[in-house]
């Protein structure tokens, strides 16, 4: 029985460890737009949820010189700091994390 426990604690610790790491980061924009990010470590990725909206859009990253940057399709989210680039298809908005 105990070392049925250990190995059913060792799986469900794995499983945490390996998907669920992810930080969350609330994000005001100068158009207005208001998101929530949820940066994902396994696979990298970000989640952007858009207040006020249904809208959930989930971009992988991409290679970059500086910052992090995660891209799909015609929307990037760009982050570097404090401060990110939302792009979406011609429009363009600088955003600021709220503390």
């Amino acid at each position: 029985m105990g070392i049925r426990l250990f190995v059913l604690a060792a799986a469900a610790l794995a499983w945490l460890s390996s998907g669920a790491a992810a930080e969350e980061a609330f994000y005001m924009c100068d158009d207005k737009t208001e998101l929530t990010a949820t940066f994902r470590t396994d696979p990298n990725a970000v989640d952007l949820v858009f207040k006020g909206t249904n809208v959930r859009e989930n971009l992988p990253q991409v290679l970059s010189a500086d910052g992090g940057r995660y891209a799909a399709g015609d929307t990037e989210f760009w982050i570097k700091g404090r401060q990110a680039t939302l792009s979406r298809g011609q429009n363009k908005t600088v955003c600021e994390t709220k503390r």
